[in-house]
Order: structure tokens, then sequence, then C-alpha cells
């Protein structure tokens, strides 16, 4: 408890700068946070789908059950359920509904991205900010009190560096976040995309077969 006041106060002798860089760590750690879980929930897929749409001679009604016993929410639920509900339609149609659904959930995994993305970039500017103020400070050009006044300076150097290094701390933290959600979001998209090309594969054998 004690390392944590200790901790607060040198937070609080950041100056004003501070405040605004603490909201903008509590925004980052929500949009985390609802990431990772939305991530957990809503995105995993279970191997056995995944090795039965890789199947060579699979059945659409073993698939449907497997969909059906899934959230409706679930990224894969919503990207099968096109190429599901419209299979008896041409194989180009199928895919321009799938690729349809396929950019929907694309936005909706993006959302709040761009808010890691502006952390990223506003956390160092408002950091830097503060830096001058208390660097300023230090030198005693605000307040109209004249420039000499040494024991004020080292008060006001760390300050500057206060809110210099928790706007890179926040940055770091949101960048790193960034990074590995794009990635994660790029897998996902990549892994639909193989596991449509399979069922339209299907689709199409489906379709030759029943020509023939």
């Amino acid at each position: 408890m004690q390392g944590l006041n200790e901790a607060w106060e040198a937070i609080h002798f950041g100056g004003a700068m501070v405040y605004p860089l603490l909201v903008l760590g509590v925004v980052a750690l929500f949009i985390m946070t609802d990431k990772a879980y939305v991530y957990l929930r809503y995105v995993r897929i279970p191997q056995t789908l995944v090795r039965l749409v890789e199947t060579y001679g699979f059945s659409w009604n073993e698939l449907e059950k497997q969909v059906d016993s899934m959230q409706s929410k679930h990224y894969f639920v919503r990207f099968f359920r096109p190429i599901l509900e419209n299979r008896e339609k041409p194989a180009w149609w199928v895919e321009s509904r799938a690729a349809d659904e396929a950019q929907l959930i694309e936005k909706s995994m993006s959302r709040g991205l761009w808010v890691l993305e502006t952390v990223v970039t506003a956390a160092p500017l408002l950091g830097l900010l503060g830096t001058i103020t208390g660097m300023m400070h230090a030198f005693k050009l605000i307040g109209g009190g004249g420039l000499v006044d040494p024991s004020g300076v080292t008060a006001g150097v760390a300050q500057a560096l206060i809110a210099t290094a928790l706007g890179l701390f926040i940055a770091l933290i949101c960048l790193f976040a960034f990074n590995f959600f794009s990635r994660l979001q790029s897998q996902i998209l990549d892994e639909m995309e193989r596991l449509g090309t399979r069922l339209l594969d299907h689709i199409r054998m489906d379709q030759e077969g029943g020509a023939r």
C-alpha cells in the first residue's frame, strides 16, 4: 500500500499533463480489455469444425449442427451463415455474400483499434507538453516571478521527467496492444478466407456432381 501511495504521489507531482495522460491510459485499458474479451469469446473456432470443413466428403448437415451449437454472435458463425443459407445458389453468388459478411466482420473487429493508434501518437506528445511546462516552471517562466530561483529547478525538472516517462509508458503499452490485435485480426481473416474457399469448393463439387 505504501508503494502505491508513493507511486501516486510521484505521478501527482508530474503536473497538469498527468491527468489527460491518465484518462488516455484508462480509455486504452478499457479498449484492450474489451478486445481481449471479444477475441476469447467470439473468435476461437473449435478444431473439430476446422477438420470437418477440410474433409473431402463432409456432411452439410453436420456442419449446420456444429454451427448451431456455437453462439450466434461468434464471428465464424456469422461468416458461415451466408454460405450455409445460400449453398444451393451459384458459387459466385455465395462467394459474394460471404465476402460482404467478411467485410462487416472486419469492420467489427477493427472497432476501437483507432483509439489505441491515436493514444500511441497522443501520449508522447502530451508527455512532451508536460516536459515543456515543467522546464518552464523550473526556470520560473510561468507566473511572472522572474527567472532566478535555483531551488525550483529540481522540482520543475522532476515534473518534466514524470510527464515524459508516463506518456512514453502509455504509448508503448498501446503500441504493443495495437500490433498484437492487428496481427490477430489479420490471422483470423486469413483463416476465414481459407475455410470459405474450402466451403466454396464443396459447393462447386456438389453442383458439378448434380449437373452430371
